[in-house]
């Protein structure tokens, strides 16, 4: 027990490494892409600009989801705070949606007033390091994600890698600005587009979590294989329902058992496999017992 409490401080700890390295780099290439955008007046940098704090935001979320997660279940909340990560990414998703129509409605009336971005070695210098880093950024929230088994981190270095594609489609516009002159309006509205996607992901995942998912089929071989390990007779567990609180689950499930075993049997039964799941696979386990000859 001593060792897992030790693991799960230094998996807390690593999330909130990657997500302080990521906020602060992030804000760093925010305030480098804004200012290359109002020197060039792109609208397209600008908003890759904002696209790159969104990422700052969700690294903000990352560190909230660790630091709540950690927090013990109390009188009121008996499951503890974990998902006040899925509320904050709503919160956060509103925020986000405001500014992807801000930039998308300003791109379209720079299209129509005919306005063209003046790209300058400005723009491509900081468009540059910006793929260059948030790729960095993303291959570490990555490694931090598969030491952690942590899935919010390695959301997080997706988001890091959506944000350096949007930077080569910057890029890319930036070289072919003298053929095209609506290029940057063009460019404005596509990275508006990847922020409303982005929008979308982030609140369906939220809202998906909050109103509860079905166990997955790996975690469903994973309990059964515990299950007969545990004990010898064939239970056929079933009805399984799985409830998620930040780092903290809860799982329920039915098993069948012989109708002649005594109360004190069927208890320790279910009680000797609860222990393995939360010992193996971190997860708070309630069977509910019945009689091999109810149908459910």
């Amino acid at each position: 027990m001593i060792k897992k409490i030790f693991i799960m401080e230094k998996r807390d700890r690593l999330g909130y490494i990657e997500g302080l390295v990521s906020v602060v780099v992030n804000v760093l290439l925010f305030a480098l892409k804004y200012w290359a955008g109002i020197v060039s007046g792109s609208i397209a940098l600008i908003a890759d600009a904002w696209h790159t704090m969104s990422d700052s935001l969700s690294s903000i979320i990352v560190i909230i989801g660790v630091k709540l997660s950690s927090r013990k279940p109390d009188k009121k909340h008996p499951f503890g705070h974990g998902r006040w990560e899925q509320v904050s990414a709503i919160f956060i998703g509103f925020l986000l949606v405001i500014i992807a129509y801000e930039f998308a409605r300003e791109s379209i009336e720079k299209f129509n007033a005919h306005e063209q971005a003046n790209f300058g070695t400005v723009a491509i210098v900081a468009t540059i390091i910006s793929i260059l880093v948030k790729e960095a950024l993303a291959q570490y929230a990555f490694w931090i994600g598969r030491k952690t088994d942590n899935t919010s981190i390695r959301a997080d270095g997706w988001h890091h890698r959506t944000d350096a594609l949007s930077s080569v489609v910057v890029l890319i516009g930036i070289f072919f600005r003298n053929k095209f002159w609506w290029m940057d309006s063009i460019l404005g509205i596509c990275i508006s587009l990847m922020l409303f996607y982005a929008v979308f992901d982030i609140v369906r995942d939220a809202i998906s979590k909050i109103l509860g998912e079905e166990p997955s089929k790996e975690l469903l071989i994973k309990v059964k294989a515990i299950i007969g390990s545990t004990v010898e007779q064939e239970l056929n567990a079933h009805h399984f329902h799985i409830h998620q609180y930040g780092h903290h689950k809860e799982l329920t499930f039915h098993i069948k058992v012989d109708e002649n075993i005594s109360i004190k049997e069927g208890h320790e039964l279910a009680t000797r496999i609860e222990f393995e799941i939360l010992i193996k696979l971190d997860i708070q386990a309630t069977i509910h017992i019945e009689p091999v000859y109810v149908k459910h």
